[in-house]
């Protein structure tokens, strides 16, 4: 169950360090999926909610990391003239 798409969980019921962004993004639309079939079990849909949030959190810290990234390399490229904060296009990406 835990380790469908090549994703285990830790021990302690988190997810692995090596994680990519997009495996934990895989694993969470299938644990999604999964609990909105409502065909699981209570103790399962408990442990598959824990696993999401752990999941949920890492992607958020990941997008966190890589938003700090892109702050960085605009501010090296404007000869240090001040942060620019990353803000995604709102036309760019509709449609999907």
């Amino acid at each position: 169950m835990a380790e469908e798409h090549g994703v285990k969980p830790s021990a302690a019921g988190g997810t692995p360090n090596g994680t990519t962004f997009e495996q934990a993004m895989e694993r969470l639309e299938a644990i999604v999926a999964k609990l909105e079939s409502g065909d699981v079990p209570l103790e399962t849909a408990i442990e598959l909610f824990q696993e999401g949030m752990s999941l949920s959190r890492l992607c958020g810290q990941k997008l966190e990391q890589v938003e700090r990234r892109i702050e960085m390399l605009v501010e090296g490229e404007s000869g240090g003239l001040g942060r620019k904060p990353f803000a995604p296009s709102r036309e760019e990406g509709n449609g999907d």
